[in-house]
């Protein structure tokens, strides 16, 4: 059984069916209609008709391509509603919709029905694939299987930078009032630092609000624009406070200062504690960039406020993707702590693969590291569990190459990395047995 029909439940449904399982697939549309959704097709795009660039030096790219090789529906969809957008995969919104719906209600052993799922099923073997706006009902089911501190209802997330893009003479290591080892770096601010980077916020071009994110804000998770608007200075009392921090390079108290959380056990990757905005993208890399010490920051992911529901990954599912304690419970898809259709789509595919398995009595090989799949399982299952929240997916999340010369660019460094995975999966797409590419 496969709840949700999005681009997550579609691949997992399929990915069954196409190993020799029974599926039923479940969609609450027309039933219930998302506040988000405009149709009653399959795997419909809400937000964008771009499924991100197409080059394998993006590690998006790498997905996609393992995706073809191992057999996605999804992106055997994508690939043949193609429009053109240069470096990026786009695809006309509703004739990727209606192939994918029609794969779907013609296969020979997918049942499509037409319901709101209200609980979980009691069946042995259940994908859940419901994404970010995961009906109420299911939502406290989940909530009262998983407990309330491992289900999140909205997705407050803050941009995450390269450790090597950060200039270090500038930025410090410390703790705000000197505690601990100094497990922060810290980007100070003076007076007039700190007013520029206001003005800029206070001016900056947002992401509009859909209406059903309206009533999204609390405290705890406003946007750092938000803040900004507040009152000058309720960003230096909030996320921004320089309490007990000494820049080296004055020996004196910024007047403000930018956290930064290491956010992998490699120190790869750090995250801007508490600069969860809804800056469009461009906007972000403007205004952040002219902050000291972040003049060139490359980053992993952007900052983001957005509905959605999600587990604590890394503490309530196993390397297979099921609910520890509830064997046969899979989640998939936005829901399990990933951002993106073409990661959501990933781990439908995982999903469904490992349920396959599981339905013979046996455990799904799971793909190498090096992989993007890999990375994907490996970045859920080995998070901290107290910071975790939603990745797309980037070569951060990867095993480090070993041996490289000193002065290989980033993108010739992601390109090898991008062909080390994909040697790796020929073993995997052999194992799971996916078709021939």
């Amino acid at each position: 059984m496969v709840v949700g029909a999005g681009l997550a439940g579609c691949e997992a449904a399929w990915q069954a069916a196409q190993r020799g399982l029974e599926v039923v697939l479940f969609e609450m549309r027309p039933v219930r209609v998302s506040p988000a959704h405009t149709s009653d097709g399959f795997a419909e795009l809400v937000c964008s008709n771009s499924l991100r660039s197409n080059h394998i030096a993006n590690a998006v790219g790498l997905l996609k391509e393992e995706m073809r090789r191992l057999g996605s529906l999804i992106l055997g969809a994508a690939d043949a509603t193609q429009v053109p957008a240069g470096g990026a995969l786009a695809v006309d919104r509703s004739a990727f919709s209606r192939q994918v719906t029609d794969a779907i209600e013609s296969h020979p052993r997918i049942e499509v029905r037409r319901e709101l799922v209200r609980c979980i099923p009691p069946d042995e073997h259940v994908i859940i694939a419901t994404g970010p706006l995961t009906a109420s009902e299911l939502g406290e089911a989940l909530a009262d299987l998983l407990g309330d501190t491992a289900l999140y209802f909205y997705d407050a997330i803050s941009p995450i930078v390269y450790a090597d893009s950060i200039d270090h003479a500038i930025v410090f290591r410390a703790s705000r009032y000197q505690a601990g080892e100094g497990d922060y770096l810290n980007a100070p601010l003076s007076r007039d630092e700190y007013e520029r980077f206001i003005d800029r916020l206070c001016a900056a071009d947002t992401v509009p609000l859909h209406p059903f994110e309206k009533e999204l804000y609390f405290e705890g998770c406003l946007p750092i624009e938000e803040m900004a608007r507040r009152g000058r200075e309720t960003l230096a009392f909030g996320p921004m406070k320089p309490v007990g921090l000494v820049d080296p390079r004055t020996g004196r108290r910024p007047h403000a200062a930018v956290q930064l959380r290491q956010e992998d056990k490699r120190g790869i990757l750090y995250n801007l504690v508490g600069f969860q905005t809804k800056l469009r993208i461009g906007e972000q890399k403007r205004i952040l960039r002219s902050l000291p010490g972040l003049a060139d920051a490359a980053f992993a992911r952007f900052g983001s406020v957005h509905r959605n529901t999600y587990v604590n990954a890394p503490a309530r599912l196993d390397a297979q993707l099921q609910v520890k304690g509830r064997p046969g419970l899979y989640l998939a898809g936005q829901m399990v702590g990933v951002e993106g259709y073409v990661e959501s789509a990933a781990i439908g595919f995982l999903a469904g693969v490992h349920a396959s398995f599981a339905t013979r009595g046996e455990t799904a090989p799971l793909p190498d590291a090096t992989t993007a799949h890999g990375a994907l399982l490996r970045h859920l299952g080995s998070a901290d569990p107290e910071h975790f929240q939603p990745m797309n997916i980037n070569y951060g999340l990867f095993p480090p190459l070993r041996d490289l010369p000193r002065r290989l660019s980033k993108r010739e460094r992601h390109l090898r990395l991008a062909e080390r995975g994909l040697r790796s999966l020929d073993g995997y797409a052999e194992a799971i047995g996916a078709p021939a590419p």
